[in-house]
């Protein structure tokens, strides 16, 4: 070997040892010029994935298909494999961002997809050093994974059985075709009919809801009702003979009942006829019968009578002016004797003088209808002639005031007889 190719050997040699020392993993640890996710200002996140199958150092990340940056290493830490990915630095991503393992074809290689976040809208922004962790990772189906699952269909499942269930189908409709166009015609008649109800089904179904609801609220009630139903079941036995006994009697009073209505019916449509006018007058009346009716609780005063009392009584006036000239024509009514006055009891001790008498009740001449105390005023007296008055009894001539021979008390029920 010449001196020139032996330096260049040991140079290699050199040179090999100097990358092993320094943990060079080989040509895919090496960084390609113009690959994605190199740049300066490229980001680096790190992504969690429960199996990474294939998926190598420098492949390709991707966005919408896109490719934007690249694997740079790939770690497991116990049971999860720990994907470290950097991004170019015009690429932004939010924060919920999910990720998954694609391949680009049936064998094609694998790629790191990043996906928007599928249920929540986009939050945030990824900056660099984030995890994406394993909630927000999946994977998907391996070509061999289908194949597996799709032999074991074809050789161990119920593929094989599909062949007699055919055959015994076409046993079970064979000569029975036109039965079964009419059972799949009917079918089809009865779902449409579900269809065009289903908002009364669904309202049926919302009432038993809230009647299955009520009989539970009324569970204990129920309960009850069932334990003391058969008592009375037994009562309502116990009194048959009684309980039919009053059905047949009121079906007899019922006949006698139509047969009284039957009689009457004339009757009952006259009288409510002759009731017709009445009740005619009675509704043109209006508000003039309940307001008369309200008169009676003050008469003979008037309804507004309570507004000039203060407190709890009333002062009342009376001026009676009195022509006793025209009284002799009226026809005298006696008045019944008054009664006997009772004895005093005897005082203790003489007395010094005798008790003077009681004077007599004088008389006044009655109004016709109207007994009055006393007789006529005396004889050989005129009353002197006096302003006239308005009359406070209809139909009297009132003249001057006299009182000569008339006491109070008679006055007073001239007064009333007047006013009744």
């Amino acid at each position: 070997m010449s001196a020139p190719r032996a330096r260049a050997v040991v140079a290699a040699g050199l040179a090999v040892a100097s990358l092993a020392g320094c943990g060079f993993r080989g040509a895919s640890s090496l960084p390609l010029p113009g690959g994605q996710g190199n740049g300066d200002d490229a980001y680096e996140l790190t992504i969690e994935f429960t199996d990474v199958l294939d998926l190598v150092v420098q492949s390709a990340v991707k966005v919408n298909d896109v490719t934007v940056g690249s694997v740079q290493d790939i770690e497991a830490t116990g049971y999860t494999a720990r994907v470290v990915v950097s991004l170019n630095g015009d690429i932004e991503l939010p924060a919920n961002s999910r990720a998954s393992l694609r391949q680009t074809s049936l064998l094609g290689e694998k790629f790191v997809s990043l996906d928007a976040p599928a249920a929540s809208q986009a939050s945030g922004r990824l900056r660099g050093g984030e995890t994406i962790g394993l909630d927000r990772t999946v994977r998907s189906a391996e070509i061999e994974e289908v194949l597996s699952a799709l032999s074991l269909v074809l050789n161990g499942g119920s593929l094989e059985q599909l062949q007699v269930i055919n055959k015994e189908l076409i046993a079970a409709l064979a000569g029975r075709e036109d039965r079964v166009k009419s059972l799949l015609g009917q079918l089809d008649t009865f779902v449409g009919g579900l269809d065009q109800q289903k908002g009364q089904i669904v309202r049926a179904l919302d009432s038993l809801d809230r009647l299955s609801t009520t009989l539970l609220s009324e569970r204990d009630t129920i309960a009850t009702a069932l334990e003391d139903i058969p008592a009375g079941l037994a009562v309502l036995t116990d009194q048959r003979e009684e309980l039919t006994a009053v059905l047949t009697s009121l079906d007899d009073l019922g006949d006698v009942a139509v047969r009284v209505i039957d009689a009457s019916k004339a009757n009952t449509v006259a009288d409510l006829r002759a009731l017709q006018p009445i009740l005619t007058q009675l509704n043109a009346a209006g508000k003039a019968l309940p307001e008369s009716l309200e008169l009676l609780t003050t008469y003979p005063f008037p309804k507004t009578v309570t507004e000039g009392i203060k407190g709890d009584f009333a002062n009342l006036f009376v001026t009676a002016d009195l022509d006793l000239r025209n009284l002799p024509r009226l026809s005298p009514v006696p008045l019944p004797s008054l009664p006997a006055l009772p004895s005093l009891p005897p005082l203790p001790g003489p007395l010094p003088t005798a008790l003077p008498s009681l004077p007599g009740v004088p008389t006044l001449p009655g109004l016709p209808g109207l007994p009055l105390p006393g007789g006529r005023a005396p004889s050989g007296t005129s009353p002197a002639p006096s302003p006239t008055r308005t009359s406070l009894l209809p139909g009297l001539p009132f003249g001057s005031s006299s009182t000569s021979g008339a006491s109070s008390l008679g006055l007073l029920q001239l007064l009333l007889g007047g006013l009744a």
